[in-house]
């Protein structure tokens, strides 16, 4: 077919599907009714030549040729709107833009507070989106602009741009009367201790591995959030960055042992490189690494 004679709206309704996985919720991403876009990617389908998507038990499923253009789609409407919304100065206090930011239930302690206390002040109409992504998945949402930023220490995500915003390191934490807590933090000592183990950060299983500790693992949980009140009334003990461990201690009294052999590791801010001259994403990670940047 002549690319030349593409209505451009098919592909825009095309990403919006791919991106949703559902033809309602990509309607009202639109702004338009169901019919509207189901009549769109019908017409695109009859176009192609191809189904594009077909239903599977999870939903939508897309086919290789859908897999092929998705690509090809979200790389230039992409590019299309980074470069329409391009401009000299972004006027936060006027702005009514969504900002769509990946970090884990980690980096929403600690940076969406003070950040959302922030826009509230300078950017009032400005709104914010967090999401947890697979790390798989964090490249290809960068790229394609379904998130603006990635916050976080993210091993996995390479070719991207990145500022370095702090130094963390791993402790031990347990309720500050915990039978424990006032010995000094040697391997012996941290032998004693029983672990709730957070599944959802790996570096926390392999500090449980390399300390020897793993069968004095009592309970695994899938996220960090709960665990204040399940210190509080036991005697485990759980590895976590010191950080968030210093946000425990705002909540009630936790004893924090530092010990060698705990990893250490960079918390950054990233964005694509695409994005690099957008204004508003120029703007929010600057503001970022003013707030949380200590090796400036």
């Amino acid at each position: 077919m002549n690319p030349n004679r593409f209505d451009l709206n098919l592909l825009q309704t095309f990403h919006a599907v791919h991106s949703t996985g559902n033809v309602t919720r990509a309607a009202e991403r639109l702004g338009v009714s169901q019919p509207t876009v189901s009549h769109a990617l019908r017409k695109l389908r009859l176009q192609l030549r191809d189904p594009l998507f077909v239903r599977s038990q999870g939903g939508m499923t897309v086919t290789p040729k859908g897999g092929r253009l998705a690509a090809a789609v979200a790389q230039t409407l992409g590019a299309l709107d980074a470069a329409l919304r391009e401009e000299d100065a972004y006027d936060p206090a006027r702005s009514v833009r969504t900002f769509r930011l990946h970090m884990s239930d980690i980096g929403e302690t600690i940076f969406l507070p003070a950040l959302m206390a922030h826009i509230a002040r300078a950017a009032p109409g400005v709104r914010l989106e967090a999401f947890q992504l697979d790390d798989a998945d964090i490249r290809p949402a960068m790229e394609s602009g379904r998130i603006d930023l990635a916050l976080g220490y993210i091993a996995a995500l390479t070719d991207v741009e990145r500022e370095v915003l702090l130094h963390e390191q791993y402790v031990v934490v347990m309720r500050a009367d915990h039978p424990l807590a006032r010995q000094r933090p040697t391997r012996a000592s941290l032998a004693r201790l029983s672990y709730a183990l957070v599944r959802s950060h790996p570096v926390t299983a392999r500090a449980i591995d390399a300390l020897g500790l793993r069968e004095r693992v009592r309970l695994t949980l899938p996220h960090f959030m709960v665990l204040p009140r399940i210190l509080a009334d036991t005697e485990l003990a759980a590895i976590m960055p010191l950080r968030l461990a210093e946000a425990f201690r705002r909540l009630g009294r936790y004893a924090v042992w530092r010990t060698r052999g705990l990893p250490r590791f960079d918390v950054s801010v990233h964005w694509y490189r695409r994005y690099e001259n957008d204004a508003g994403n120029r703007w929010l990670r600057e503001a970022i690494v003013r707030m949380f940047g200590e090796t400036r």
